[in-house]
């Protein structure tokens, strides 16, 4: 495995500290604020759950809010927190107690794309937004980006206060055209990266959507996030044999979900991750992930969305973990 420098990360087991008689059959986001409290976002009961950084429960917010299909949770610069309802076709903006502030997108309508329910591949054009967007990402300027996803395959641009700039993508594997565009983070320097889970690469564009180059060295990435370490942290879901990829056709061999760790040019540095999807510190389904001020990296999972459900795993499969950074 190649590796530049001393990365190392320990899981931390036990770390939440759910209240009693909770449960979350999915972790689908997370997120950290400016005081490193972490705000997880989650399905069965959809709602925000806030956590101190040593793992206490806070407070949570949005019951009986949201869709059964919420999907990314980004917070920005000031502190507010941007949820990205699925299943409603929207993206809210939140105070970080839970107070509504704006809402993009026409709740419950979703744009016409073709896009029959099935798979992405039923998809057969470009649509404004929103048909089942997936995630947000806060730009330098306050522009906001969306990943448009698993009805669409197209990138939105808002300004900060939700006005749409423009949208580019269409449904494809050439340069600029996506398969299910599913995790989104801007760079310092304005670069939009672009996780395009199903052509299994990151595809990375100008703040105006001008195609720069893509990083192939991913399997099924579902979010992307740059640590204060500067270095993109990448969460990827697992391959399992008999599933097709547009990418590689017929899956043959088990490729399990796991965390890559690149630096900005697209080198790999490190990478965790394992065979036995249920055991501490490897993944069954990858879906988010965030880095706190001290370099802890935290990963959530749609277990039972993607495992639980049809058997593969059991039910009380990990959903969320948090590695310490080592050293």
């Amino acid at each position: 495995m190649p590796q530049a420098d001393s990365l190392s990360f320990q899981v931390l087991e036990g770390w939440e500290q759910l209240p009693a008689g909770w449960r979350h059959l999915d972790v689908v986001g997370v997120a950290v604020d400016s005081k490193d409290q972490v705000f997880i976002y989650t399905r069965d009961e959809p709602r925000v759950i806030v956590y101190s950084r040593d793992g206490r429960f806070i407070r949570s917010w949005g019951e009986g809010f949201f869709t059964a299909r919420t999907h990314g949770i980004t917070i920005g610069p000031d502190d507010s927190v941007y949820c990205v309802d699925e299943g409603a076709h929207v993206v809210y903006k939140f105070t970080p107690d839970g107070k509504l502030l704006s809402t993009i997108g026409v709740k419950g309508v979703a744009s016409d794309t073709g896009y029959d329910g099935s798979s992405v591949g039923s998809i057969k054009r470009a649509g404004p937004p929103f048909n089942r967007p997936t995630n947000l990402a806060v730009a330098p300027n306050d522009e906001l980006y969306v990943s448009d996803g698993y009805g669409n395959a197209r990138v939105h641009r808002f300004s900060a206060d939700g006005k749409l700039i423009q949208s580019w993508g269409e449904p494809g594997m050439g340069e600029g055209q996506f398969n299910l565009p599913h995790g989104i983070f801007v760079d310092s320097d304005g670069r939009v990266m672009v996780a395009d889970r199903e052509n299994d690469r990151i595809q990375i564009f100008t703040p105006d959507g001008k195609f720069i180059e893509q990083w192939d060295d991913v399997q099924r990435p579902t979010n992307i996030y740059i640590g204060p370490d500067g270095n993109v942290y990448v969460s990827e879901l697992w391959w399992r044999v008999g599933q097709k990829s547009f990418k590689q056709g017929q899956i043959t061999t088990n490729q399990p979900s796991r965390v890559s760790v690149f630096n900005r040019k697209g080198k790999l540095l490190h990478r965790f991750g394992g065979d036995d999807p249920c055991a501490a510190g490897n993944f069954c389904a990858a879906h988010d992930i965030c880095v706190d001020s001290k370099g802890d990296v935290y990963v959530t999972e749609v277990t039972y969305t993607f495992a639980v459900r049809n058997g593969v795993v059991p039910e009380d499969c990990h959903t969320f973990q948090k590695f310490a950074l080592k050293g």
